[in-house]
């Protein structure tokens, strides 16, 4: 969909927790006769931008979906790239920590690099004990795989007799997810033009807002932050109900 412009005023609702879809990048090269991989490392300038921006307007939580468990089926080459581009910006997300921010990587680590795991874990430890802005990253993530994996955790712990599943809840299995302690999505955006979740937040955003936008990640602004949280204001969230 097309969004008016909006200028940056007072939001009249701010969704706590917003996920993107960062989708495009390869499109906004191949338009401009670039290699894809120019294409993904302006993606994460707009990472960088968007981080602060969704600090500049209060929201609280922002998931990014930065590479998913089928993303390792794209060319060698592209691939290879995109793991260089991460090991550039992890130096760019250890010093968000610096702004107050807690910054949590969610997915199968277990599929990096060593030196990458160890950098992973490495900027979580130093960002634990931060209570601003939440930055979640998905890397590696895919939402069927992390309930697949958070089923199997279960099943092992009430083989363990750790847990009664008569008085069991969706909270307690909350606590299984990638994302225990944080609230479920309010709000899931995706440029490009594309109109799926591929795979992103399936538990969590089970009863999220969806926001297609025809703009592609690397030409997305604060403009189009700021155009999505009014219509997300706009809309009538009734989680099932009347």
């Amino acid at each position: 969909m097309k969004l008016a412009d909006i200028k940056n005023e007072a939001l009249p609702c701010v969704p706590l927790h917003v996920g993107f879809i960062m989708d495009g990048n390869g499109r906004w090269a191949k338009k401009r006769g670039l290699p894809r991989k120019a294409g993904h490392s302006q993606g994460a300038k707009v990472f960088r931008r968007t981080v602060e921006d969704c600090r500049e307007v209060g929201i609280k939580y922002c998931t990014f979906y930065a590479f998913s468990t089928e993303n390792w089926k794209r060319p060698k080459d592209e691939v290879d790239a995109i793991m260089k581009l991460l090991e550039k910006y992890l130096d760019d997300i250890r010093s968000m920590a610096q702004k107050n921010t807690r910054i949590i990587f969610i997915g199968d680590k277990s599929a990096f690099a060593e030196d990458i795991q160890a950098r992973l874990v490495e900027i979580e430890e130093i960002s634990k004990n931060n209570d601003g802005l939440y930055v979640l990253v998905a890397l590696n993530y895919g939402g069927k795989d992390e309930i697949l994996t958070a089923a199997k955790r279960l099943a092992r712990d009430y083989k363990d007799g750790k847990i009664n599943l008569d008085d069991f809840t969706e909270d307690d299995f909350d606590d299984y997810l990638y994302t225990k302690g944080i609230p479920p999505a309010d709000l899931i955006i995706r440029p490009s033009g594309e109109q799926r979740i591929s795979n992103f937040l399936i538990w969590q955003g089970a009863y999220a807002e969806l926001l297609f936008m025809d703009v592609l990640w690397p030409d997305f602004s604060k403009k189009d932050l700021i155009a999505a949280c009014n219509e997300y204001a706009r809309r009538n969230r009734r989680f099932g109900g009347l």
